[in-house]
């Protein structure tokens, strides 16, 4: 089977907050993005140092 892929884009607000609540200011969604931007690269430097460490990459 394939890789799963995590969707970071899932919403559960009920239908009432989605039509009843103002929509979101740009700043916010700017701040958000920046946070999932930081995350995202946060996880992938881990990755890399995770393999830089592994034994079998080792050029020794």
């Amino acid at each position: 089977m394939g890789r799963l892929i995590k969707n970071n884009y899932t919403n559960i607000a009920h239908l009432k907050d989605l039509t009843t609540l103002p929509p979101m200011t740009a700043e916010r969604h700017a701040a958000i993005m920046r946070q999932r931007i930081a995350h995202r690269r946060m996880v992938e430097e881990a990755k890399e140092l995770k393999s830089v460490s592994d034994p079998l990459f080792d050029s020794r």
